[in-house]
């Protein structure tokens, strides 16, 4: 069975975009029209000859339109195989004439839930004929054409001009795996929504995910690796995928996932002073706030200079041309902002491999959710770590307390601290992160990395000394012995921020009052693997 000859088509959708054009077009090749309620409004008020299906049924729609197209006469005309004598002389015997086309999209379950509706109306917009024609015309696609998106319309009429009013088995095929995918995710929406909003279980006994494709990537990690991006169905929350890029080539696999290291990071001083990130390898190498915006950017850079070549770059507020142009000065993969103005704009355009990406809005640091990680055989899913502690959580362990500054050094050191890969350690000083330790095997390396990192940067560019003198140092877990706290003090740190809850904090609290610490504990954890 090759190309089939469209002689009737059932249309019945809830997306009435571009229906009554292809309803016109339908008649016009001489396809017989069957449709439903509202759709077979629209096409007879666009002039068209429309057949109900009450009329092919012999029974009116019922119960508010409940029950309308779940008939052996709609589906028997959709699920017969032609070439079977046994089903075709059931057909003659019951008068079931061929549906050769379906054209059908679902009830808004989605935007109904994502505007708020109450539960009532979220149960009413469950579709139930819909996906029942749609699966039986996608089963019986040797025989039967199923088109499920306005998108593919200009397709199936190309489709139509190039067989002579038919379709071909390869697009019948095509198009019936759409169809299928389309139902998997509308029930898998209707599951989440049931299991989630309904029904408020955190861990569901089992779990579908449905998401969409946005668009294959160059390669993933590494360029033997092929790599895709999809976005979640349903209501989610927007970030990079949904930003506007202005100018760059095409991003990469890594590098969504380093600036959307850098846009979580910046998210936390949504509302606050100019603060800038820069991140490499899912990392921040230097994050800073000011007055200004480029004084930001400045801080930010000094902090580790080296690592913040081919980075990605985030910003709290708007771009202004004086940053831009600050930022052009070195390598930079991708620059992520809220806005960027008349200048900030012009500045990149001159250098056009650099990618800008504006989104609407900064994400909320603090939103519900959860995250996901594959492992050989199963999936790790935990609630994403949203925990965030104030001042006034902070418990003074060290016979010092600190000072006002210091617990403003302390809690912005905390907050960098939260997006570093564990063991993680941030010295900052006066809004500014001094040194940065990420990713080793024991805390202590950690903290001589961050305060190599910071002579480094002192005597690149002359200053009297590292700015881990007196900084403030953050670790992202408990120091389970007292040898990372004593690299900080002797980089020069003067207070200490980290959960507490090792067996030797005794011995890590009085290594700290002999150094002349101030050290508070948060009593929660941040690690980032």
């Amino acid at each position: 069975m090759t190309d089939v000859t469209i002689r009737r088509a059932l249309l019945s959708v809830s997306d009435k975009d571009g229906v009554v054009d292809l309803g016109m077009k339908l008649a016009k090749g001489g396809v017989e029209l069957v449709s439903t309620g509202g759709t077979a409004k629209a096409l007879r008020d666009a002039g068209l000859t429309v057949r109900d299906v009450s009329d092919l049924t012999g029974f009116p729609e019922m119960m508010d339109g409940r029950v309308k197209t779940l008939h052996p006469m709609v589906h028997g005309g959709l699920l017969a195989v032609r070439d079977n004598p046994e089903h075709a002389a059931a057909m003659e015997a019951h008068e079931i004439g061929a549906i050769d086309l379906v054209v059908v999209n679902l009830y808004p379950f989605e935007a109904t839930v994502a505007r708020g509706a109450g539960r009532d109306e979220v149960i009413e917009n469950i579709d139930i004929g819909g996906p029942s024609m749609v699966r039986s015309a996608a089963k019986n696609h040797q025989f039967v054409t199923i088109v499920t998106s306005p998108a593919d319309y200009p397709e199936l009429l190309d489709e139509l001009a190039a067989h002579d009013g038919g379709t071909s088995q390869a697009f019948r095929r095509r198009m019936a795996a759409k169809a299928f995918a389309a139902t998997a995710a509308y029930d898998s929406m209707i599951g989440q929504w049931f299991a989630s909003a309904d029904q408020q279980e955190r861990f569901p006994q089992s779990v579908s995910m449905t998401r969409t494709l946005k668009g294959t990537l160059r390669y993933g990690e590494n360029p033997h690796q092929n790599a895709a991006l999809y976005v979640p169905a349903g209501p989610h929350t927007k970030g990079l995928p949904q930003a506007e890029q202005v100018q760059g080539k095409e991003l990469s696999y890594n590098n969504y996932n380093d600036a959307n290291a850098a846009l979580e990071l910046a998210a936390e001083f949504r509302g606050q002073r100019p603060a800038v990130v820069i991140v490499k390898h899912a990392n921040p190498c230097g994050v800073a706030q000011a007055g200004t915006l480029l004084e930001a950017w400045q801080g930010a850079l000094a902090c580790d200079d080296v690592s913040a070549f081919g980075g990605i770059v985030a910003t709290n507020v708007p771009l202004d041309g004086p940053t831009a142009e600050a930022i052009c000065e070195i390598f930079t993969e991708v620059v992520v902002a809220p806005g960027a103005d008349a200048a900030a704009r012009a500045a990149f355009a001159a250098r056009k491999n650099l990618r800008l990406l504006l989104t609407d809005d900064l994400p909320d640091p603090r939103r519900p959710g959860q995250t996901l990680a594959i492992i050989a055989g199963g999936l790790l899913v935990q609630d994403r770590d949203n925990g965030a502690i104030t001042k006034a959580d902070l418990k003074v362990v060290s016979r010092r307390a600190p000072t006002e500054q210091e617990l403003k050094d302390c809690l912005f050191a905390w907050t960098v601290a939260r997006h570093v890969k564990s063991n993680a350690i941030v010295y900052a000083k006066d809004g500014i992160t001094a040194g940065i330790g990420a990713g080793q095997m024991n805390r202590r390396d950690s903290s001589r990395i961050a305060a190599m990192k910071a002579a480094e940067a002192a005597d690149k560019f002359g200053w009297a000394e590292p700015r881990t003198v007196g900084s403030a140092v953050a670790s992202d877990a408990f120091f389970p012995f007292a040898d990372g706290l004593l690299a900080a003090a002797e980089a020069g740190a003067t207070a200490v921020i980290q959960p507490g809850g090792s067996i030797r904090d005794e011995e890590v609290i009085r290594a700290a009052d002999e150094a002349g610490l101030a050290m508070v504990f948060t009593g929660m954890r941040h690690f980032r693997h």
